[in-house]
């Protein structure tokens, strides 16, 4: 009888204590509230936002709808509404005393009516503590480079039952989104005091404000799938690993399983914990180099708790991997070992330390780890597996100034400005330009479209009085951003003296010695291309690893600028299906661009140049192909931060790797940024004819859906085999668009696919590839689809191919809400470093002035060239 009541007493205190902790996070202590708006409504990933009226004491303000959604919004909700406050207002949020909660403001810096958002300036208050002060989000999303932001907060235990936060405007209105409000448990202990190991710091009854929350080696993780009820958002490291040493990423075995043992389930997610970054196996190389992240944009007025979280899936033993953690060049670990703190493989762990900014620390704060050698541990290695990082209050403030945009930010904004200026004095001169656009734009012929194209470009060229490079809107991570200025001595640039601390740290920089001796001193029979931007080598750095080394032409006029893009570009991007760059050469005058070799080229190469390999390329293969690259250019245009618009999209712009893995290849002409006020942004026509959107050259108006028309004609281009243009072929022929569009009205597409693929494919996986092919080609961007839509199509192709008989179309064409979200979020992971390539290693064998290159803007061998520019190189 003794032992029952025991066991009923014990399941009675677990019930009570899940209980409890389940009320600490349960949705009843929690409220989403999506600001302006009258009814609840739903976000791109299922959760539930409420209207926030009923929770304003006093003042309402007044809702409102912004004018225009930037590509880069993934959703709606909450950002296309807001709540407008042109005097104090507050909300009263009830909650439970001596509980810690997380409040999050969102803000998207749009015209709302009469309100525009670059006249807003305002403070807000939570539990008493300044969170924002002078606070203006356009200042700060473009200083950012980004849409729109979210502050996170976590607000010290409270002693009463309601939560107020005031929001109070400075200077033209306050505005909010959205809000959150979450309850948590008091994650925050004791921590170490860098520079002062002997004291520690209390965090469990301190206000703070999130930083930055990584997941170091690993992939974005959504707020859908972080641990508990939090809902915090997790993104991948790359943007802030520092220098060319990447070190390796690493992934748990499936039968790993993460065991958090004393540890709470909330404190991060499983996922931060089955992926990490270390240096690698090579002892050698481990020893010369820390293996260092940069996180920018600290307010140095602060001190900051940063918390590492670790986990070894892989060792189990102590002193097997030792190593050192530096935080701002102080030493915050002397000894770490993940095994000697968690006793075992699988078992996560974390360490809070605490750090204040030195003077001339430039707003960032350095993490690095370097293999400790004194207790001779068997592997000289380091992990890390997650960082979050933290602002502390101080003086009842969490607020710091509004960032400063870069100089190089500063100026490209003032060069748009007057490049649209420009635009507007021009009159009557931009009107007959539109004229004649319209007119190219409706010709077939190719001859008397690249002629009126270049009498275009030379009447604006004449009509600015200067050669004019226009650059991206924003730049990609913090500070960065290039200009395209030219010596006038050397017709060379100082390129790299233009580009971001940031870009230049993450890429490693060759010496033109060494990229000399890559090449054999460039000789003639390493070329495996020849572009606008000069010859491509074929290379070895490094004692055996194969590179690609573009090397400028001194005689080009597009060096400057898209030596700048590029490196820019692909030192913040990373995706399984774009080119990587590997470094960059800027001396002696000569600029060079290396990248990891591509062992099978271009698309193009494989379906119409006579290579032997053409007849492998079977039409699943073009399938996967397609898709490929339809992923690499949809992560561009929503996955990252904001829209990117490749601008150049074509079959020689496509790369193969030895796994037949597509890569989207040359950023050179690509444009970035988050505030196309109108959906588009004016600027001089640059691409490759034949694939160019006639609507973009008709209105000098560029939008991702210009990407969409040329990728069309890529896809027809993979159904066809022919070139875009070819005008050996009788007129109506010469243009692909245009002749794929009518055999396809026609009913007679059959007549000009691929003969390679005829009686070998399901003619309704070719139906399909077609019409989604036709509707990229639409005369009207808003007609034509977006990659999701294009990617869902061209998915559902290949499974006609693999499915004849459709016994799985059905769910196919079921796709549900949570299929949505997840590949939502998977295009907005910034995949982990991975190998991707350029160039080829196919012979050189065939003549240049094939028909598929008498009309592009390259000149190639058997290999084609992966840098283009129109006819005329002072087109691009």
């Amino acid at each position: 009888m003794r032992i029952k009541t025991h066991i009923v007493f014990f399941i009675s205190f677990v019930s009570v204590f899940l209980n409890g902790l389940h009320a600490a996070n349960s949705d009843s202590d929690s409220l989403i509230l999506g600001c302006g708006s009258e009814n609840e409504a739903k976000d791109a990933d299922g959760r539930k936002w409420q209207p926030d009226s009923k929770y304003l004491t006093g003042s309402k303000g007044s809702p409102a709808q912004a004018q225009y959604q930037d590509p880069a919004l993934l959703s709606e909700v909450p950002y296309m509404k807001a709540r407008i406050f042109t005097s104090n207002a507050t909300y009263k949020f009830p909650v439970k005393p001596k509980q810690r909660y997380i409040i999050r403001l969102y803000f998207y810096p749009a015209v709302y009516g009469s309100n525009n958002a670059e006249q807003s300036y305002f403070a807000v208050i939570a539990n008493g503590i300044t969170v924002l002060q002078n606070f203006s989000a356009s200042i700060t999303c473009k200083a950012l480079t980004q849409a729109y932001i979210m502050r996170e907060y976590f607000l010290a235990p409270l002693n009463k039952d309601s939560l107020e936060v005031t929001f109070s405007p400075s200077a033209g209105f306050a505005f909010v989104n959205g809000i959150e409000l979450i309850g948590t448990p008091d994650m925050f202990g004791s921590a170490t005091i860098v520079g002062a190991s002997d004291q520690t710091f209390d965090g469990k009854s301190t206000n703070l404000q999130t930083m930055f929350r990584v997941n170091i080696g690993g992939q974005f993780i959504s707020p859908t799938n972080d641990s508990g009820a939090l809902s915090r958002t997790w993104y991948d490291d790359f943007a802030y690993v520092f220098g060319a040493q990447l070190g390796v990423t690493n992934e748990a075995a499936k039968d790993v399983k993460i065991d958090y043992k004393d540890m709470p389930g909330y404190i991060a997610p499983v996922d931060i914990y089955k992926t990490s970054r270390s240096m690698g196996e090579k002892k050698d190389i481990n020893l010369s180099y820390n293996l260092t992240w940069v996180f920018n944009q600290v307010d140095p007025k602060f001190m900051y708790l940063v918390r590492l979280h670790f986990c070894d899936f892989y060792l189990s033993k102590t002193n097997q991997i030792v190593f050192t953690v530096y935080i701002n060049n102080q030493t915050a670990e002397a000894e770490a070992d993940v095994i000697g703190w968690t006793g075992g493989k699988g078992v996560p762990t974390y360490r809070d330390y605490v750090v204040a900014l030195k003077d001339g620390s430039d707003g960032n704060l350095w993490l690095a780890l370097h293999p400790a050698t004194k207790s001779r541990p068997e592997f000289y290695d380091a992990l890390i597996n997650g960082v979050e990082i933290f602002k502390l209050e101080q003086g009842k403030t969490l607020a710091g100034p509004n960032p400063n945009p870069s100089e190089m930010l500063a100026k490209d904004q003032e060069r748009e400005r007057s490049f649209e200026n420009q635009q507007q004095q021009g009159g009557s001169g931009t009107n007959k330009a539109h004229v004649i656009g319209g007119a190219a734009g409706g010709a077939a012929a190719f001859g008397i479209v690249a002629a009126l194209c270049i009498a275009v470009y030379q009447r604006k060229k004449k009509a600015l009085g200067t050669e004019t490079h226009t650059s991206s809107w924003l730049p990609l991570y913090g500070n960065s951003h290039t200009s395209g200025t030219k010596s006038t001595i050397s017709g060379k640039s100082t390129a790299s003296s233009h580009l971001t601390t940031a870009a230049q740290g993450r890429c490693r920089r060759f010496s033109f010695i060494e990229m000399k001796q890559a090449t054999k001193s460039f000789d003639e029979s390493n070329v495996i291309g020849v572009g606008g931007f000069g010859k491509v080598y074929k290379g070895v750095i490094d004692a055996g690893t194969k590179v690609a080394i573009k090397r400028s032409n001194p005689q080009s006029e597009q060096g400057v600028h898209e030596f700048q893009t590029e490196i820019e570009m692909l030192s913040e991007l990373r995706h399984k299906h774009l080119v990587s760059l590997i470094g960059f050469c800027d001396e002696d005058n000569e600029m060079c661009l290396v990248y990891d070799f591509m062992s099978r080229g271009t698309l193009r190469e494989h379906l119409y140049k006579g290579n032997k390999s053409q007849a492998q390329l079977s039409w699943k293969k073009r399938l996967e192909i397609c898709i490929g690259a339809a992923k690499g250019l949809h992560y561009l245009h929503t996955g990252a931060r904001w829209t990117i618009i490749h601008r150049d999209v074509k079959t020689t712009n496509i790369l193969l790797d030895e796994n037949w893995e597509a890569k989207v290849s040359d950023f050179g002409l690509s444009k970035t940024g988050p505030n196309m006020d109108n959906g588009h942004v004016s600027t001089v026509v640059k691409g490759s004819f034949g694939y160019l959107d006639p609507e973009y050259f008709r209105r000098q108006q560029l939008t991702e859906k210009s990407d969409v028309y040329s990728f069309g004609v890529v896809l027809f281009e993979a159904l066809c085999a022919r070139p875009a243009l070819n005008p050996s072929l009788p007129k109506e022929q010469v243009s692909l668009a245009d002749w794929a569009l009518h055999c396809q009205r026609k009913g007679t597409l059959e007549d000009i696919i691929d003969p390679h693929l005829k009686g070998k494919v399901n003619m309704e996986s070719i139906k399909k590839f077609a019409d989604t092919a036709e509707k990229c080609l639409s005369d009207a961007g808003t007609d034509r689809p977006t990659l999701n839509d294009i990617l869902w199509n061209l998915e559902f192709a290949l499974q006609l191919q693999d499915d004849p008989d459709g016994s799985n179309h059905s769910s196919r064409r079921a796709r549900s809400d949570s299929d949505d979200a997840h590949l939502r979020n998977q295009n907005m992971m910034a995949i982990h470093y991975s190998n991707l390539s350029l160039g080829s290693e196919s012979d050189l064998n065939e003549e240049s002035n094939n028909n598929n290159n008498t009309n592009s803007n390259e000149t190639t061998g058997d290999s084609s060239a992966i840098f283009s520019q129109i006819v005329n190189p002072k087109g691009r």
